[in-house]
């Protein structure tokens, strides 16, 4: 099964695209295909309703990555209390033709404690578009942020206190990706 990683930061080893790139790493020892779409890599026009059938080819990219997914993992920074406006605008491309009825988790790093409030966005957003929340969300912030911005990839296994949440998160939502996207008989 396919899982899509949407990297919403524009900066430059932000911890929360540390986080989606080793998310991509679980999710392949488990199994899973992960195709990782970094926004501050991949960078997308503004988007306008007047051109969202644009042919920018980084536009076209996300949208066959996330309509080829079985499911999808979202990540944002936490920006004055709300998901970044670069992960924003590239949901704004998206329809209900790429999450309808795939599993979706909403991960996030704040500069506090958590970033809940981006998570709860997030998952606003998601049901608009038709996908199915997880029931568990993630968020790095505090020390646990400050790691991912210090530690290599390497290290990230290495025994940290989010390291068990990540997995039971993780765990939880490859679960109901396999139950959800399971192939028919």
């Amino acid at each position: 099964m396919k899982i899509a990683i949407i990297a919403g930061s524009n900066r430059k080893n932000a911890t929360s695209t540390h986080l989606s790139a080793y998310l991509a790493r679980l999710i392949e020892r488990n199994g899973f295909q992960a195709t990782l779409f970094d926004l501050h890599e991949k960078p997308l026009p503004f988007f306008s309703p007047d051109e969202y059938g644009t042919t920018h080819p980084q536009v076209v990219a996300l949208k066959q990555t996330v309509l080829d997914a079985d499911a999808v993992v979202l990540a944002t920074p936490e920006y004055h209390g709300s998901i970044s406006g670069v992960l924003k605008n590239a949901l704004d491309f998206l329809s209900q033709d790429h999450f309808s009825g795939k599993p979706v988790l909403s991960v996030s790093s704040a500069g506090g404690a958590v970033g809940v409030s981006s998570l709860q966005q997030l998952q606003a957003i998601v049901r608009n578009l038709h996908g199915i929340n997880a029931p568990e969300w993630l968020s790095i912030g505090g020390a646990q942020r400050r790691w991912f911005e210090t530690a290599t990839p390497d290290e990230y296994e290495v025994g940290h206190e989010i390291g068990d949440r990540i997995h039971r998160v993780l765990d939880h939502f490859l679960a109901l990706t396999a139950q959800i996207r399971k192939p028919k008989a």
